[in-house]
């Protein structure tokens, strides 16, 4: 889909899916690192527990699709060379603080005057101005801000920080999603662009659009563990199950309402509730709620039904139940439960990818999306520190003697 375009991934570890997914579409990209390798390398976990830049599983995880060349941005020759490969770019991707790019004289203003063509792409905290534009910032610090951790974890305490880090990956997929939309401006009017993504404006989304309720004067909810508050009501979201827990939509509404009574129609076979419970108004339920026709302690005789009849079966069951029946019911998976996926295999997600360095073959997942007219091709390996210098300054008019001359000095 991408295969005419270049993109340089100048990116730390807050940006790095970016550039894959832009590489998974075709994409010719190519990873700009400090010599000895980017600081992401260093992130764990490790093959067999062996640390090293070439080890790490954190970089296998966002780097497939990438060429890697290698060099000091704070040297000026190391730098004009950026220069030399974005005035023929199409795209720029970096992750540094505000400013940062422009103090070393590779911000927008500087490369679009090289190349006004060039889509540059800004990932960041808090975005690219602003009084929050250079405050520290972590994974926890970027949620919090952006309102997702408000509503995880129990009621009774603080929140619980996300165990994976979250946050930059919601940044990294919004601004691939920015770089094309500009991309396609560029096709209509030939210009190129800034594209500013803030971290903590990506994450926001997370919340299902509850970040707005102030502005808006709504409901706020509430964290509540296995669900969230709203007031008084308590709306579960995650059931324990047999063998684990489960995500049902056990809501209300045109939309839910329907599924709702499905549902009810599946515990009412199975003897867990009477005629009555079946035929309540499931469409109209939440507003019979809110006028005090139904109270709330009936909604909690409904959802202590629900509850048993989750607690007697194991995920498979219900998530055979589910497609069955057409129901909103999810399993939360386990990692050994992803990797072993019936659906994942039949869709032949996983591929393995060659690690010749390795001498072994390492499964990987596969595509992201399936194209029918441009489908995105097997993966290729993340590469190693540099392994591609030779390759692409060669094309850039720099000889092997340079190159060792440059290597000696620190450049590359």
């Amino acid at each position: 889909m991408l295969s005419p375009y270049r993109v340089l991934d100048l990116t730390n570890e807050r940006g790095l899916l970016c550039g894959q997914i832009l590489g998974d579409l075709g994409a010719d990209v190519i990873k700009i690192e400090p010599p000895g390798g980017s600081p992401a390398r260093s992130f764990g976990p490790f093959l067999d527990d062996r640390q090293g830049a070439e080890n790490s599983l954190y970089w296998w995880a966002f780097n497939r699709n990438k060429r890697s060349i290698t060099l000091d941005l704070d040297k000026a020759e190391a730098r004009a060379i950026v220069e030399q490969l974005a005035s023929e770019a199409h795209f720029l991707i970096e992750s540094e603080l505000p400013g940062d790019m422009a103090a070393r004289g590779l911000g927008y203003e500087n490369l679009a005057n090289l190349n006004p063509r060039l889509v540059y792409v800004s990932i960041s905290p808090f975005g690219q101005d602003g009084p929050k534009a250079r405050y520290a910032d972590a994974d926890l610090v970027v949620l919090a801000a952006g309102g997702p951790l408000v509503i995880g974890g129990d009621d009774d305490r603080a929140p619980v920080r996300v165990g994976v880090p979250q946050a930059y990956l919601h940044a990294s997929a919004e601004a691939a999603m920015a770089a094309l939309i500009a991309h396609r401006e560029r096709q209509r009017s030939g210009r190129g662009q800034h594209v500013d993504v803030s971290a903590q404006q990506a994450v926001a989304q997370a919340t299902q659009s509850y970040i707005l309720a102030v502005a808006l004067e709504s409901d706020q909810i509430q964290r509540m563990s296995g669900g969230v508050r709203v007031g008084a009501l308590k709306v579960q979201l995650v059931w324990p199950v047999r063998d684990g827990y489960v995500a049902v939509v056990f809501l209300f509404g045109s939309a839910i309402g329907p599924y709702t009574r499905r549902l009810m129609e599946v515990v009412r076979g199975e003897g867990y509730c009477d005629e009555a419970t079946l035929n309540k108004d499931w469409l109209r339920y939440t507003e019979l709620m809110l006028t005090g026709q139904e109270p709330l302690a009936e909604y909690e005789r409904l959802k202590g039904i629900v509850g048993e009849f989750m607690a007697g079966k194991t995920k498979a069951e219900l998530l055979e139940l589910a497609l069955k029946r057409g129901l909103l019911i999810a399993p939360v998976t386990t990692i050994e439960e992803v990797v072993n996926s019936p659906q994942l295999a039949a869709r032949g997600f996983w591929t393995e990818i060659h690690h010749p360095e390795l001498g072994r073959t390492i499964r990987y997942p596969g595509p992201f999306a399936k194209f029918s007219r441009s489908p995105i091709q097997p993966p290729r390996r993340p590469p190693m520190v540099g392994e591609h210098n030779r390759e692409i300054y060669s094309q850039l008019g720099y000889s092997d003697t340079q190159l060792e001359s440059m290597r000696r000095r620190g450049v590359l």
